[in-house]
């Protein structure tokens, strides 16, 4: 896929710092149940809300889609019993139009 990065956190925190739209997620879960919670600033509404399983060798991988799910201030993720996240993001470009001649 063109045009993606990624970043990854290992506590309750922003996981960007700008506007970003979200296309897929890989977390590592811990030994007790949990959750992923993303939202749009972490005051924000809720966008992504799942639950994770009660093993430390389990994993979860999402894929929400090429257009993806968009946070228009930033991602914060609260992690509850999960060891990782990693999200991966679509890198939208500034629109530029062309002069008509």
């Amino acid at each position: 896929m063109i045009g993606t990065s990624s970043a990854k956190v290992t506590a309750t925190g922003n996981v960007t710092t700008r506007p970003a739209r979200l296309i897929a997620i890989h977390a590592v879960c811990a030994g007790s149940a949990g959750s992923i919670v993303l939202k749009d600033s972490s005051t924000g509404s809720t966008l992504f809300d799942i639950d994770t399983p009660g093993s430390a060798t389990a994993v979860i991988e999402t894929y929400i889609g090429d257009e993806g799910m968009r946070f228009s201030t930033q991602i914060h993720a609260t992690l509850t019993n999960v060891t990782s996240l990693t999200c991966f993001l679509h890198n939208e470009k500034t629109r530029q139009t062309t002069p008509k001649n």
